[in-house]
């Protein structure tokens, strides 16, 4: 299972701060999404230091789509993982509909997420981020408002089979949450436990997936380069 956290100059604490909490909560690897230019020499440094996987993400944060599609454009070929923060409709819109955005975050802190967003990300293998990071450290009618906000986006999920991830949204490593933590606050949206380790999951599989992708011998989906005898 995967956390993704915001690293300094972003957030609070440092890569190898959150590996290291990251491990002795029981998490296989750290996912650091900056705003701008992923450190791929911090995020090695700390995997080596602490023995889990740490991945280098962007998260796109636009003023609309426009701007938004210029920093696709910019920062998909130079990090693993990809994300978007939307929040209103457009940015919801233009996320849903980039089959080279990995991660669709924050969908819910302005706008709404709909069945047609929710086809849509099916459709083009958009994740749908599930952050608790309101439930977790609001309180009173605004973690009201995020636990209604959530089983709203949970039903639609669920219904459409749309690809999730979930994070607590850390950026300190004191806001770090373990996995079973986290399945408490899920089970308080409508998640089974199982549904929310997926989403913990996911964040490495989409890592795997776009390693290999960016990997020499990847040429398409099931097909690599490789060695092969000819018929004698």
């Amino acid at each position: 299972m995967y956390e993704a956290v915001h690293a300094h100059p972003d957030g609070d604490s440092t890569p190898s701060r959150f590996a290291r909490t990251a491990a002795e909560y029981g998490f296989e690897g750290v996912v650091v999404r900056s705003q701008g230019a992923p450190d791929h020499d911090a995020c090695e440094r700390a995997s080596d230091r602490y023995g889990v996987d740490v991945v280098d993400a962007v998260e796109i944060v636009a003023a609309g789509p426009e701007q938004a599609s210029g920093a696709v454009g910019n920062f998909r070929p130079k990090t693993t993982l990809l994300v978007l923060r939307g929040g209103d409709d457009n940015l919801n819109r233009f996320a849903t509909e980039q089959e080279r955005i990995d991660v669709l975050s924050r969908p819910m802190a302005g706008g709404d997420f709909n069945h047609v967003l929710a086809k849509s990300a099916k459709r083009n293998g958009v994740r749908v981020e599930f952050d608790f990071r309101r439930v977790l450290r609001a309180d009173g009618g605004r973690r009201v408002q995020a636990l209604k906000s959530m089983r709203k986006l949970r039903e639609l999920v669920e219904y459409y089979d749309v690809p999730f991830v979930v994070s607590a949204n850390p950026s300190s490593h004191l806001q770090l949450r373990a996995p079973r933590e986290l399945v408490a606050v899920g089970e308080r949206v409508g998640f089974s436990e199982e549904q929310v380790k997926t989403g913990l999951r996911e964040w490495g599989r989409l890592a795997a997936r776009n390693r290999e992708r960016t990997s020499e011998s990847f040429i398409a989906p099931g097909v690599k380069r490789g060695r092969y005898e000819e018929d004698g």
